[in-house]
């Protein structure tokens, strides 16, 4: 029975690709989803590792480098009087930093930090240079810089050449010649632009030009333990900073980006199982219908000896070369995935061009694992089934697959969609708490219900999509509409491959288009100034930029905003400092209790957060291992759209925080001449490539702008599912092409042309991928509205349906048909007269 199994899967290898198409794809995603993020772990890993040295003495708690807190030149000296230390060297660090590239662009500035730093010749923990220069020499003087190669490569710059850079310091600008270019840590930049200066420039930038240091490392002797050294260190450590080995540092940093990291393998492997669910729809299909068209040979097995237990373990061990074959070919793909995603994340500033791929162990396991389990899985349903064939099968002229619903099968597919519908209820009307969960969950559940009852449902729409069919195309429709319903499993089950893909693009189309409706809205009720100094990633820029605002004519007042991530009694939270003079102007604060006081050492608290807080209570606020106890003054309402904190500019710049701002409101004197004040704004940024002038209808439209950077990112994921349904639509037509060859040669000897026919196979593909496409709107669209209501609490308090959209993805699914159906067509309008009518 294994020779008998093995020979009938060679002897059909066209089948054999078909059935492995969706594991192909399936797998590549699984696999270059982990290839792609082992790659990004490997780099920064490299990086956290080479860019410590033995002993660092660094500010308790850098603030996501917003701390400015520094270690004073006699104090980094104190260091060298201790024992086991060879050398000490003092470090500036820096933010913001970016460099201008040729085209007046920034390199960067999509979310990849831009780092500067003094140069100096230290080695790391692991005894070798944090940086290489591969070309030119270290910035000696000022008016020097050295860069990192990606960044001179992205810039198209030489050595000699000017390098114009912004910063969000007290020198918004910088201009030096590049003297020398570097290869930097052990894994690339990964996206991160790098300048390097020399000590007493890099402190004249960014320590407003004082002897100053940002950290210290110290490099131990051959015989001293780092730990040792980090225990002395620390006693004469000043208050703030902390003494710790360069590879106590690396693996919290390490275990830190993990964290981070999991965030991305989670949201690539979500989409993986979507691709791989998907895929489980066609190969059931796939094996359901191979079955089907083998009834007659299998019945033949069954004449002559073979047990039902034998039948079933010969469709189980195709499955298995399916799954076997389908999952080698898939980790190939997946290299090639791993590549695309490498190139989607680039677009977002996570530029791993420099790192080699990385394709551990786990991934090849994991590949077949996954490849193989979900194909068995799939097959075993249509197996169990083709042990089920009678020996009485052989003697019929033909055999053909089973449409009987089983009242149990039935009653569990509706079940699964009543519970579904059941949760999604809970989650919009019941529950108080996890609404989304719920709601999640009852989404899942009626995409899966509607999924398995989709013959039932299906039906209707075949009927109306064949209305249409009779009146436009005829006899030729009528045919189609027919082919389609007469086995509505099949073509049910080929749809709700497509639909899943549809209910997810659909669902995300909802909450996009209602999360911009919420950014307008909001826009519109509190932007309240004539024009704001920004950037569309909230990199901040230079306040000497707003001091400069504030002093073009017809300028009235200025209202800088600055955001940073501090700890609030021990807590990290997410702070926005305002001008208390100027704050009611730019946005409303809905005080709840007490009032809305920044004056002095004051805070606001948002409902959401403020706990057992009350007006008059004591916060702890710290950043950079310096603290402020600060009171609260009131608890306002946050409906999502505001910052958990509120503290006053004064106070963030005495907790250390430096002196850059996220955006700025404008006002104009009244009266003011409009085009002159544009103008004269425009002059002030006109070296600043992060920051633009906007009005409101700009400035909503660059908060759009972001939103849709992520969509377009997550709709290039769900591509892959739907590129799997296509497959699925051609791997159903072309196998239904071989089962209906008698009648097509049938068709074509009675008149039907070959253009008749290939229209007759491209409608019934539209109608497939109609019935997919109306099915996976209908509820992604129901689920998106239901996921927004749950979320108006979080901010998201405007519904919109994108119907544009919606009309589009329709359209885009009868292009799918008509692409689909291509190949199917064209095969069955080649076939010989004849010998079709001759086939069995």
């Amino acid at each position: 029975m294994i020779r008998a199994a093995l020979t009938s899967l060679l002897a059909r290898k066209l089948r054999l690709l078909l059935s492995a198409v969706a594991v192909v794809l399936g797998v590549g995603f699984v696999a270059g989803s982990l290839i792609f993020t082992d790659t990004l772990g490997r780099a920064f890993e490299g990086i956290t590792e080479g860019t410590v040295g033995d002993v660092v003495v660094a500010a308790s708690d850098s603030g996501e480098g917003l701390s400015t807190a520094t270690i004073s030149a006699a104090e980094v000296a104190r260091f060298e009087d201790l024992d086991g230390v060879a050398r000490v060297d003092g470090n500036v660090e820096a933010f913001g930093v970016f460099v201008v590239g040729e085209n007046g662009n920034v390199v960067g500035g999509q979310g990849a930090p831009a780092l500067a730093f003094n140069h100096n010749d230290a080695p790391n923990q692991l005894g070798r240079q944090v940086v290489t220069y591969d070309q030119g020499r270290p910035p000696q003087r000022e008016g020097e810089v050295a860069i990192d190669a990606q960044t001179a490569e992205r810039a198209g710059l030489s050595l000699g050449d000017d390098v114009e850079m912004v910063t969000a310091g007290q020198y918004p600008q910088i201009d030096a010649r590049l003297v020398g270019i570097v290869e930097f840590g052990e894994g690339g930049v990964v996206g991160a632009s790098i300048s390097i200066f020399d000590t007493k420039s890099a402190q004249k930038y960014f320590l407003d030009g004082k002897d100053v240091y940002s950290s210290v490392w110290l490099t131990t002797t051959d015989d001293a333990a780092p730990a040792d050294v980090a225990k002395e260190a620390a006693a004469i450590t000043p208050k703030g900073y902390t003494a710790e080995t360069g590879a106590a540092v690396a693996e919290r940093t390490a275990t830190q980006v993990q964290e981070a990291l999991g965030f991305i393998t989670t949201f690539l492997l979500v989409f993986a199982g979507i691709a791989l669910l998907v895929g489980s729809f066609i190969i059931v299909n796939t094996f359901s219908i191979l079955v089907a068209q083998r009834g007659r040979e299998l019945a033949l097995l069954r004449a002559i000896g073979a047990s039902r237990g034998q039948i079933t373990r010969s469709v189980m061990i195709e499955a298995l070369v399916v799954g076997l074959v389908g999952s080698t070919v898939g980790l190939v793909v997946g290299v090639l995935l791993a590549l695309g995603i490498q190139g989607l994340f680039s677009l977002l500033g996570l530029d791993l061009s420099g790192s080699g791929l990385i394709f551990a162990p786990r991934t090849v396991v994991a590949a077949y694992a996954v490849g193989v389990l979900v194909t068995v899985l799939a097959a075993y349903v249509p197996a169990r089934r083709a042990g089920s064939v009678a020996p009485v099968e052989a003697m019929r002229e033909q055999t053909s697959e089973s449409t009987r619903t089983r009242p149990v099968r039935l009653a569990l597919e509706v079940a699964v969609l009543v519970l579904g519908v059941a949760a999604f209820l809970a989650g919009l009307f019941v529950v108080d708490t996890d609404e989304l969960v719920w709601v999640g969950l009852g989404t899942v559940g009626m995409l899966l219900g509607l999924a398995f009852l989709s013959p039932l449902v299906g039906r209707p729409l075949i009927r109306a999509l064949g209305w249409v069919y009779r009146r436009v195309f005829g006899p030729i429709g009528h045919m189609a509409e027919q082919n389609a319903i007469r086995n509505p499993g099949r073509t049910a089950a080929t749809a709700s491959a497509l639909m899943i893909g549809m209910t997810l693009v659909a669902l995300m189309g909802v909450l996009a288009s209602s999360t911009k409706a919420t950014v307008d809205q909001q826009i519109a009720d509190s932007f309240r100034a004539d024009y704001v100094l920004s950037n569309a990633v909230n990199q901040p820029f230079s306040h000497t930029l707003t001091t400069e605002a504030a002093e073009v004519p017809g300028v009235a007042e200025v209202s800088p905003v600055r955001y940073a991530p501090l700890e609030v009694d021990g807590e990290r939270r997410f702070v926005q400092a305002v001008d208390p003079a100027t704050v009611e102007r730019i946005q409303t604060i809905d005080i709840q209790r007490g009032d809305a006081d920044l004056s002095g050492s004051t805070v606001l608290i948002s409902a959401t957060r403020a706990g057992d807080l009350q007006p008059g209570d004591p916060v702890t606020v710290s950043l950079g291992g310096q603290s402020r106890e600060l009171t609260v003054s009131g608890i306002y309402a946050n409906p999502g759209s505001q910052p958990d904190v509120l503290v006053s500019l004064d106070t963030l710049s005495a907790l250390g925080a430096p002196e850059a701002d996220s955006s700025t409101f404008v006002f104009l004197q009244d009266g003011a001449d409009r085009a002159q004040v544009v103008s004269g704004l425009e002059q002030i940024i006109s070296g600043q490539p992060l920051v633009s002038l906007k009005d409101q209808a700009d400035y909503a439209a660059e908060q759009r702008a972001s939103i849709d950077q992520v969509l377009f990112l997550i709709y290039g994921l769900l591509a892959m599912a739907i590129v799997i349904a296509v497959f699925g639509i051609i791997n159903t037509l072309s196998l239904s092409v071989l089962e209906r060859t008698r009648e097509i040669g049938l068709l074509r000897a009675v008149g039907l042309s070959r253009g008749q026919l290939r229209r007759m196979v491209r409608l019934e593909s539209v109608v497939i991928a109609l019935l997919g496409a109306i099915l996976g709107i209908v509820l992604g669209v129901v689920a998106g509205v239901a996921i927004q209501r749950s979320l108006v609490d979080d901010g998201i308090t405007e519904l919109a349906i994108p119907w544009v959209q919606i009309v589009v993805f329709l359209v885009l699914a009868a292009i799918i048909g008509v692409l689909a159906a291509l190949w199917p067509a064209w095969r069955a309008s080649r076939m010989d007269v004849l010998r079709a009518i001759g086939s069995e």
